[in-house]
């Protein structure tokens, strides 16, 4: 039998008052980062009466475009996809992640304040990887990328795994 502790939050990070809510996951495939070699997918994550101004959305776009030039973000060869994640008014997530070692996801994560320029996360020995809100993306990525890695790896394949996007509540 399990025992809960007279306070369940008193050991967890889960502030007394905070209460969850929805938001949206959207695919935008007219943004995806299409390189020589790589390619990864764009999704936005946001609640679902907000808006990621084109502006941002470009910001965002050419300053990973600009990473990847500069060797700053490696993933010039890779398969992945980006989940671009407005917090409440003014403060986003740009999270890159991609396939690696057949089965891998590797991600680097970036944030901007208000008009602060896109800052890379610094890591820690224990950090963020990702919220609930994003997970709804993870998780479909990574049944996608199964159904990839059991496929024949060819063209095919990897035209249905740039075609398979999630899209909901998340």
């Amino acid at each position: 039998m399990t025992t809960i502790p007279a306070n369940p939050t008193a050991n967890t990070s889960v502030q007394a008052d905070y209460r969850h809510y929805s938001k949206e996951a959207l695919p935008l495939p007219a943004s995806d980062l299409v390189l020589p070699v790589g390619h990864l997918k764009w999704y936005e994550v946001r609640e679902a009466e907000a808006v990621i101004a084109d502006a941002t959305r470009q910001e965002a776009h050419a300053f990973l475009l600009d990473e990847i030039a500069s060797g700053g973000l490696a993933v010039a060869d890779d398969i992945g996809f980006v989940i671009h994640h407005l917090c409440g008014e003014s403060f986003y997530f740009l999270i890159v992640s991609s396939w690696r070692n057949n089965n891998e996801m590797w991600q680097t994560l970036y944030f901007k304040n208000g008009d602060a320029p896109l800052t890379r996360f610094v890591d820690g020995p224990h950090r963020t990887i990702n919220c609930v809100w994003e997970m709804g993306v993870v998780m479909h990525e990574q049944q996608a990328w199964s159904r990839f890695l059991g496929s024949a790896h060819d063209e095919a394949a990897l035209v249905d795994y740039f075609d398979d996007r999630f899209s909901g509540t998340v």
